[in-house]
Parts: C-alpha cells; structure tokens; sequence
C-alpha cells in the first residue's frame, strides 16, 4: 500500500468519513462472527457515537446485516463481493496457484501470497496440505509486518523512502515495542542481502517456522510477499536456510518470469542453489 505523506488532517481531497466507513468494515476479521458498536469502538478507536452511525450507515447501505438479537453486525453479501471482485483481479494470485502448490507438495509446509494492509501483511492466496495443521490460517489472514517472514521480505523490497514512511507507521502502532521489532527487522535485513530471502523462527509465533520472499512487478502494483511455513520442529533456521528459503525463491523468480513472458532459469541454474539431502530438489512446474 503506498502512501502519499500527506497528513490527512491537511489533505483537501481526503475524505475523512469514508475513511472511518471502512475502519468499520476492516474491524471485522476472517474469525469473527458478530461484532456490537463497543467492540468496533475499540478496534477502530472511534467514539461510540460515531461508530453507531457509521453502522447504521452501513447497513441501509447493505455492507453490513444488523443480529437485533444480540444487538450486533456482520458483514453482508455486498461487503463481501468487495473482496472477492478485488481477488478476481489479482491476476498474481491465479497465476502463482501451480507454483505454491508445487512447493506446498515438495516442502509439507504452507504457502501463501500476501500484500500489505497498514501494519500487516494480509494472505490473499494459501496452499495448505494435510501435513500443515500447525499453520491455521487462510485467506483473509493476517501477519504483522515486522516479525513474521512474509511482512520482512515485504519490507526489504520498498525503496528507501517506502520503508522509511512504513517504519514511522509501525513504530507508532508498537510504541514501546519497537526498538526491539526493529532489531529484528534489521536483522532479517542482513539475511536478505545475504541469500535473497527472510526468515522468522518463533519471532511471530513461538511454534512456526517460516521463509519469505517478495514478488516485484513492473505495473506499478505491489510489491507481494510470499511465504512457506511450518511448525517450527520441521522448518528449523538451518533447514529455512538451505532449504526451504532457496525453493521459495526460485518459484518467485519462475513466477516473474511467467509474469513478465520471459523463460524461466534454466534447470542447472536451480539445482545449484537446491539441494537437500545430497539431492537435487525439484522446485516449481517444468523443471522435473
């Protein structure tokens, strides 16, 4: 998501209440089942009288579907329509399918793509299998940008005065928190000009172990961030590193390839950098 650094409070052409419209629709998570005007207050730090218009707005509007029961909302067929004609549209997602599966199968571990939403990085693709239980989460989840593989191979693929206004964003949502979140940004940073790509081994969450690498376009959209992660038993530092981390980034760089209509590294330029075992591991289609 780029940002224009103009303080909203200032811009002519910003809109605040649309703004804080879908504040509210954002308030809803994929767990969620009904949210009341309290709990949206508290996530949105709206004032309470300002959320229970907006719902009211929002519900003659028909994005949300007032429960008089329980005195909540849910999100209606119309606000989901929004999300699901916005993943209709990302092309990327589509064409990377075959790919994460191919390296969901080769790995055991989940793949994801994802792109930035404020201060996470939300999935908007997953391929999960049956050996991935420990790794709940699916379409529409969400992983903080700073501690987690996919948000770091995000971070290191803005351009300095991106990463620049995204560290300002993320130290103000952690406050206290971030002297050491940035440590550990700076950090993967060191791993990504290392190899090429992140990792993260319980700095997100104790039991996952995860690679990351971001997906650069030339359209002007972007960047992406995908993922390969497992509990942390099975995708240990070292084998995120010699392993799991040079597969996931020969499936980006395929996927470039394919997104930009070019040929793809050839199949001795992969199985350098690919080994597992004292074996050469197949990555992505077309190269078995």
């Amino acid at each position: 998501m780029k940002r224009t650094g103009k303080k909203t409070a200032t811009d002519r052409n910003f809109v605040v209440a649309l703004s804080r419209g879908l504040d509210v629709l954002r308030a809803f998570q994929p767990s969620d089942g009904l949210l009341g005007n309290q709990e949206i207050a508290a996530r949105t730090n709206l004032p309470k009288p300002t959320v229970s218009r907006l719902t009211y707005t929002l519900t003659k509007l028909g994005y949300l579907t007032p429960v008089p029961r329980f005195e909540k909302y849910q999100l209606a067929p119309a606000a989901m329509a929004l999300g699901y004609a916005a993943l209709s549209n990302l092309g990327v997602r589509h064409l990377s399918e075959p790919f994460r599966e191919e390296v969901m199968r080769a790995t055991g571990g989940a793949v994801a793509i994802g792109g930035r939403d404020r201060h996470s990085m939300i999935y908007f693709g997953q391929s999960r299998g049956s050996e991935t239980v420990g790794v709940q989460l699916d379409v529409g989840s969400r992983v903080p940008i700073a501690t987690s593989a996919m948000g770091r191979a995000y971070f290191w693929a803005l351009d300095e005065d991106n990463r620049a206004e995204l560290s300002r964003v993320l130290r103000e949502h952690y406050g206290s928190r971030w002297p050491k979140m940035r440590d550990g940004l700076e950090r993967s940073g060191e791993t990504v000009a290392k190899y090429g790509f992140a990792i993260s081994v319980g700095d997100w969450h104790d039991d996952i172990g995860a690679a990351g690498v971001a997906l650069r376009l030339n359209d002007g959209t972007g960047p992406y961030a995908f993922n390969c992660g497992a509990p942390a038993f099975r995708f240990t530092e070292e084998r995120l590193i010699n392993d799991i981390g040079p597969r996931l980034l020969a499936m980006v760089r395929n996927i470039e390839a394919a997104l930009g209509g070019l040929m793809p590294q050839s199949k001795k330029d992969v199985s350098k950098k690919l080994k597992s075992g004292g074996k050469v591991a197949r990555v992505a289609e077309g190269f078995r």
